[in-house]
Formats: C-alpha cells, sequence, structure tokens
C-alpha cells in the first residue's frame, strides 16, 4: 500500500538530506518531483496543485530554508500537508460499530464488495475476541442480479463462521425489510447488509438504494471502492454521495499495482474518512486505515506499531513466550528455529512485512528476487528440520555425513542445503548470545 508514492517520495527527499541549505531553486526542484509522483499516482491535477502550494507556503511561512537541518524540516512539512490530505484525526484508532447496529454495504460491481462484508465480520469478531467476547453476526444480500451473489456470501459467511440468512423475496426492497425483521426478531448485534452493484452507476441502482435505505435505517452506511480505479472512484463516491450519502469508504485492492492517488485524494475531496483497505484476498486481509501509519509509509518511514500489531494478532502468546525463554537461555535450538520461521510465515511473506520497515525493500536494499530466493530457502529449512530426529534438533554437532545424506534424501533437498540451514542457525546462535548479554 503507498509503495509507490513511498519510492518516489524517497527519491526526492534523498536530494535535499544532507544539504547545507535549501535555496530557491532546490525547493523548487523538489516541488516539482513532489508533483510528477502525485500526477503518476493518478492524483487529480487541482489536487496537486492545491497540496504542492501548501508545501510552498509552509516553506516560506516556516523558514525551513534558514533551518538547521533544512532537509528534515522539509520532509516534516510534507509530512504534516499529507495527514492534512489524508485525514489525521477523522476516525479513532479504536474504530468499532455501534452495538447493535445495521451497515449497510454499497459499492460496483467487481468492486469486491461482498468479500469486504465477510472481512468485516471477521474483524469484528478478532476484535471481539480480544475481549473475551463473541458477536452475534448476520449476513444477508439484496443483490439479486449478479449471479451467485448470494450463494457466495453464503460460502464467506461459513468461512468465516458468523450467520447467513436468504430472503424469500428476490425483490430487493422487499427482501431487505424481510431480512431486517428476520435480524430484530433474533436478536443479532451486527447486520451486513450486501447491496446490489452495477457496473456503473445507475438511476435505477440509486433509486433502489434509496428506498433501502429508508425502509432499513442503517446505524452505518460504507461505500466499497475498488483502488484500481484510479481517479474514477472518485466520480463514484459523488455520485453516491449525492443520491444516497455515506458514511465512510473501504478501498479494496490495495495491494494491487494501484498507486494510491484513490486514497490520496478520497478524504480531502470528500471529506469522508477511509475506514478499511483490502490487501489481499483472504478473509483477514482486512487493515483499518490510519492516516498517520499510511503517512509515515508513504515517507518511508515504515510502520513498526502496525506491523506488531501483526504479530500479536497471528502469532499465539505461548509461542511468543517459548521464544523469549529462548533468548534469556542464551541458547536456540534448531526447534527454536524453525518456530522462529513459522511465526514470520504466519504473518505473511517477506515482501509483505518489508514494506513495514522504515525504508522498505528499496531503503534496505532488498530485490524482490532476494526475497523470493529467502522465502524459498526458509521452505528448505523446514523441510529439513522436519526430517530430522528430536535429539538431532537439540543437539545438531552430531549431524555426521551419514545423518546429513539420511535427512537430505528425506526433505528432498541437497546436502549443501543442510550446510546453508546450520550456517543460518549458527548467526543465529551468536545474535541469541549478545541478547542474552545485553540484557545482563
Amino acid at each position: 500500500m503507498f509503495d509507490f508514492l513511498s519510492k518516489k517520495f524517497s527519491g526526492v527527499f534523498s536530494r535535499l538530506t544532507g544539504r547545507g541549505r535549501l535555496t530557491e531553486e532546490n525547493v523548487q526542484e523538489a516541488l516539482q518531483k513532489v508533483r510528477e509522483a502525485l500526477l503518476e499516482a493518478d492524483v487529480p491535477h487541482a489536487l496537486i496543485d492545491q497540496f504542492v502550494q501548501k508545501i510552498k507556503d509552509d516553506v516560506v511561512g516556516q523558514k525551513v530554508t534558514a533551518s538547521v537541518k533544512p532537509g528534515e524540516q522539509f520532509i516534516k512539512v510534507v509530512h504534516q500537508q499529507l495527514l492534512q490530505f489524508l485525514g489525521s484525526g477523522g476516525v479513532s484508532s479504536t474504530f468499532s460499530f455501534q452495538i447493535p447496529s445495521t451497515i449497510m454495504v454499497m459499492g460496483l460491481q467487481g468492486s469486491g464488495k461482498t468479500t469486504t462484508i465477510a472481512k468485516m465480520a471477521r474483524y469484528v469478531q478478532k476484535q471481539a475476541e480480544k475481549r473475551g467476547k463473541k458477536r452475534r453476526i448476520l449476513l444477508a444480500s439484496v443483490d439479486f442480479y449478479r449471479p451467485a451473489a448470494v450463494d457466495q456470501l453464503e460460502v464467506l459467511s461459513e468461512q468465516v463462521g458468523v450467520d447467513f440468512y436468504r430472503a424469500n423475496s428476490t425483490d430487493p426492497v422487499v427482501a431487505a425489510k424481510e431480512i431486517a425483521a428476520y435480524a430484530k426478531n433474533n436478536s443479532y448485534e451486527l447486520l451486513f447488509l450486501d447491496t446490489a452493484g452495477r457496473l456503473h452507476v445507475d438511476n435505477q441502482m440509486l433509486q433502489e438504494l434509496q428506498q433501502i435505505d429508508r425502509l432499513v435505517r442503517p446505524k452505518h452506511k460504507l461505500l466499497v471502492l475498488d483502488a484500481m480505479t484510479g481517479q474514477e472512484s472518485l466520480n463514484v463516491a459523488q455520485a453516491f454521495e449525492k443520491q444516497v450519502q455515506f458514511d465512510s469508504s473501504i478501498l479494496t485492492k490495495m495491494d494491487s499495482e494501484a498507486r494510491g492517488g484513490a486514497a490520496f485524494a478520497f478524504r480531502y475531496v470528500l471529506k469522508k474518512p477511509i475506514l478499511f483497505v483490502g490487501t489481499g484476498e483472504k478473509v483477514d486481509d482486512l487493515e483499518q486505515f490510519r492516516p498517520e501509519r499510511a503517512a509515515d509509509r508513504i515517507l518511508g518511514m515504515g510502520d513498526i506499531l502496525s506491523l506488531v500489531e501483526k504479530a500479536e494478532e497471528k502469532i499465539k502468546q505461548s509461542d511468543q513466550e517459548a521464544m523469549m525463554e529462548s533468548f534469556k537461555r542464551g541458547k536456540l535450538t534448531l526447534e527454536d528455529f524453525a518456530r522462529q520461521m513459522d511465526m514470520v510465515g504466519k504473518m505473511g511473506s517477506l515482501g509483505k512485512i518489508m514494506k513495514y520497515l522504515p525504508g522498505g525493500m528499496g531503503g534496505m536494499n532488498v530485490s524482490p528476487e532476494m526475497l523470493e530466493k529467502s522465502e524459498v530457502e526458509m521452505k528448505k529449512f523446514r523441510a529439513i528440520i522436519s526430517s530430522m530426529t528430536p535429539k538431532e534438533r537439540i543437539y545438531p554437532k552430531i549431524l555426521n555425513p551419514s545423518r546429513r545424506d539420511r535427512i537430505a534424501k528425506g526433505a528432498g533437498v541437497a546436502t549443501a542445503d543442510i550446510k546453508a540451514l546450520l550456517d543460518r542457525f549458527e548467526q543465529s546462535q551468536q545474535f541469541v548470545k549478545l541478547f542474552k548479554r545485553f540484557k545482563r
């Protein structure tokens, strides 16, 4: 997410950082590069003009050119303006749906609306589980135009472990009334209602949504937008706002080649918050949008907080505690090493993890090819450790040539791969010893 802008902006700032002073010439050059980056990210021209002008005004107003560290000060100005555009302070970092609520979800066909509903149900479940609670959630659909849309939502509801209701009527308005009554009569805390989409905005769809809105009176109205459609997503949002209105938006496909222009422009143009972003196809691939963290990532500062939250969510507490015990002992076994790799695997691909680190892949000079090689290597290492006996995992020094041959055959790897594993394991051992010494 926003990787394209991050790469472009890092190139701009690298030219400024370390310079003794900023001149009108190099400030103008930096602003031109910022403008070009936003144009390539599919941000509307008028919005780019406003953004660049605000930066220019602040640079002059705060006398950045005369500051002790002008490059860093310039970055701070850009960061402040990013927060203004992305919507800092719009949505609480602890957002949750009001209980009870009906959540009406709208969007064009192909935007990922139906899958997003399942993702939100899963998100709510996880938030409740952290507090030791369980929510009664119902999913239902009045999308009778797209073939198998209702069936798709039913399958997804089973996948995330929430209830589903299929209306008897196939008239969207009548079905919506039936669904709302069923949810109320059965004391559901949250009803996520999937509405019909079209390939493009049309009056029939909007009138239908108006009727459903008046009938159901949802507490939350969310608009799902495809980030890959760029500026067109803004036109769609404005059409929905004019005819139906909505509270906030969800941007899908942010893991794709989308360049972030829609997110950059949406909040500033429509004055409405982005609530979530879809970051993949799995039901867990939904993140709450936090403007501050997005701004940090765009400027190459990373997003360590989100990475920590992801680790806490994906990795069992018992596994975390066991790993910390190993670090405190100052000694790892190959079992511990395998557990480390499994913990990393649960958080996603190495490429996804790297994006949360300051500088991302570019800042650490790590290419996609290097990451792919590391992924393959990790799979081999897991297979090798799985082919060892419990004693060999605890005492790898007993791995003589005959044992290595046996393990290599069992894991389907070369004996050289076993040596590579043991070399990497030894490096980790040294790190753990340093960690223990430091803790003292």
